[in-house]
């Protein structure tokens, strides 16, 4: 069986889980929030004030990309 097809199977078998939903929210709240400091840093020229911003902004942001994920889990649409 090629490895396409393996991979096709393993995706298609594989259902969201909380667990992976977690995983997926704060890898993506890293890259995320590396770049809100960035743009943050560039705007106010502070790196205190970056920091401040990019850390209240990944809290809120870890809770409100889960639930968005949640609720989609239970969409049918584009499936």
């Amino acid at each position: 069986m090629s490895r396409a097809l393996v991979n096709t199977k393993r995706e298609t078998d594989m259902s969201t889980t909380h667990k992976r939903a977690l995983a997926k929210s704060v890898s993506w709240r890293a890259v995320a929030t590396l770049d809100t400091f960035v743009i943050s840093y560039l705007v106010t020229g502070s790196g205190t004030w970056a920091g401040t911003i990019a850390g209240f902004e990944v809290l809120t942001k870890v809770v409100i990309y889960y639930c968005h994920e949640r609720v989609w889990t239970g969409v049918a649409w584009g499936q």
